[in-house]
């Protein structure tokens, strides 16, 4: 692999275990769990004055490779063309991190992992975890690599409720947040979403009340609730531009064979998403979703009282998924609470997948917001 300029070139994933009985973590539920596992990548350097970090938090199905290449892959991490030098998270300047969540399967702790208590991967054994006990864990991280406090905290969609939860749960520790084509809480909309992904696995017959591991996976289940998620990542505009109404081949004799251009690129990234996403974590990791409010039961600006970070909050125009009503709720709160909030809203056609692939106008506005949060900081 040739690196140019702004590559940040091969990086490795690394791991860290903490909650080791009888010490383990406490989940919101009351439950406990441990030992636990984080995989997380770092990219850029950590300064004298660990002033610079920045952590950056994925969404659903997204995991620590969040930039650069592993050595012998084609492809680089799901923000590369954000993270890197003299990107918008600018390596040159900038420490920084991205973990896989609690509940993940790309190393980190989750159904898949294996039960100390009986040798056998968790499955539905594996404690319910909200986005509250995915920061938890994420601040272990934090504190085993002597980060006290975050220069910044970004993400988009789920990223982006764990970017909003940073802030409530431990506002001293961070200086400023970006959340980007997020909520602070799921509508009933998006939880019916999340639920026809949830029961199209759990209808699979290879589900097996989630004990499938060493066994035939619930493929198809899986690959039709990726293909519902993967709509609602679009747009109308997007799917028009993208597929139109054109056949795979020339048109052939009606039947339930994918023949339109959208229904085997639906098909195909359905079919592909078992390949690297375990449907246990899927189900545990969209309910985790659905729970987060981050109001908890309060007026949202009430939980953003007294706070002192600074906010960012980015929204798609086309984005339906998370439309901009839900980012403007929070810039709201943010407003009313007394909270300093810059709101943007960004044309684009990608619906909510804009947070992936808008870089231009991402990389302006949080090139000049991390500069003055810097500054800030640096005052602090």
């Amino acid at each position: 692999m040739v690196k140019r300029d702004k590559d940040i070139g091969l990086v490795e994933t690394k791991y860290y275990t903490f909650a080791h009985p009888p010490d383990e973590l406490e989940l919101e539920s009351g439950e406990k769990l441990g030992p636990v596992t984080l995989v997380y990548e770092t990219y850029g350097t950590l300064n004298e004055s660990r002033s610079n970090a920045v952590l950056v938090l994925h969404a659903l199905t997204g995991d620590a490779h969040a930039a650069g290449f592993h050595e012998g892959d084609r492809d680089p991490g799901w923000w590369d063309n954000m993270i890197g030098p003299g990107k918008a998270f600018d390596t040159n300047k900038y420490f920084i991190i991205c973990s896989n969540v609690l509940g993940g399967c790309k190393g980190s702790t989750g159904p898949s992992s294996i039960d100390p208590k009986t040798d056998r991967p968790y499955g539905l054994n594996f404690p319910v975890i909200t986005i509250k006990d995915m920061v938890n864990a994420q601040r272990y991280l934090t504190d085993y690599l002597g980060i006290g406090k975050f220069l910044s905290v970004a993400g988009g969609s789920m990223g982006g409720m764990q970017a909003l939860q940073w802030v409530v749960s431990y506002p001293d520790r961070v200086g400023s947040v970006i959340p980007i084509a997020t909520t602070a809480n799921h509508s009933p909309q998006q939880i019916a979403f999340n639920e026809v992904g949830r029961q199209a696995i759990m209808a699979d017959p290879n589900w097996n009340d989630g004990d499938y591991y060493g066994k035939e996976l619930p493929a198809k289940g899986l690959g039709v609730a990726r293909m519902v998620g993967h709509i609602t990542y679009m747009s109308d505009v997007s799917m028009s531009e993208k597929f139109g109404r054109r056949f795979k081949d020339i048109k052939k004799p009606f039947k339930f064979s994918p023949e339109f251009e959208v229904e085997g690129y639906l098909q195909y990234r359905g079919d592909n998403f078992i390949k690297r996403f375990d449907p246990n974590s899927y189900l545990y990791i969209t309910k985790a979703i659905d729970y987060f409010d981050l109001s908890n039961g309060r007026g949202l600006y009430e939980s953003l009282k007294g706070i002192k970070t600074r906010f960012l909050i980015i929204a798609f125009k086309s984005d339906w998924l998370y439309p901009a009503y839900q980012s403007q709720e929070i810039a709201r709160a943010c407003k009313l609470a007394g909270v300093e909030a810059i709101y943007c809203e960004l044309s684009s056609t990608y619906g909510h997948d804009a947070f992936l692939v808008e870089v231009e106008e991402q990389s302006h506005l949080i090139k000049h917001f991390l500069e003055r949060a810097t500054r800030d900081f640096n005052q602090a």
